[in-house]
């Protein structure tokens, strides 16, 4: 019902413009005569210089100007009818009832993410501690045989936080198709 009241206001406010210029037009008084002879009906082109009508607005402004407002007055139709449309309730979801919780533990992740990473880093550290400390105990004699111990530990190194990006990456995997399967649900 909307829609129809509204569209009669426009209407409505359509007419009232009209007549309005309509009345403009009537009272516009009639060209006063410059000439004796324009009275009579004769023109005289010779005394008179030739009029240029620059000021006035050509047929194709005129036209232009009637094509914009058209289109002004469409696109005003058009939003008044998405307004009244409605809302379509099949596109409406709800949140997930867990919304607040998968928020608020991505808050409390971060912090758990860098605890983790540095307690990583300090066994690493604690570790490699060890391995000198026993290093330094056995007296190895070749130096060379240390140098292949550190090695072999920074390659062992490498090798743990590459197993352990893709068990992260396996995870945030699994966690998107548990996602995507309560989407579909």
């Amino acid at each position: 019902m909307s829609s129809h009241a509204t569209l009669a206001a426009a209407a409505d406010d359509r007419k009232a413009r009209l007549a309005k210029l309509k009345s403009l037009k009537r009272k516009e008084p009639e060209p006063a005569s410059f000439d004796d002879d324009e009275e009579h009906g004769v023109p005289n082109s010779a005394s008179k210089p030739p009029i240029l009508s620059l000021e006035k607005p050509t047929l194709e402004e005129q036209a232009a100007d009637i094509e914009e407002e058209a289109q002004r007055q469409a696109a005003l139709d058009a939003q008044a009818a998405q307004e009244n449309k409605g809302i379509d309730l099949f596109k409406l979801q709800p949140k997930k009832p867990n919304w607040d919780l998968k928020r608020e533990l991505n808050q409390k992740m971060e912090v758990l993410n860098v605890r983790t990473d540095n307690a990583i880093a300090r066994m690493v550290r604690e570790r490699l501690a060890a391995k000198k400390q026993a290093a330094v105990q056995d007296m190895t004699k070749d130096g060379k045989e240390e140098e292949e111990a550190g090695m072999l530990e920074g390659t062992a190194l490498v090798e743990g936080m590459k197993m352990r990006e893709r068990e992260e990456a396996e995870e945030e995997r699994r966690e998107r198709e548990l996602e995507e399967a309560e989407l579909a649900a």
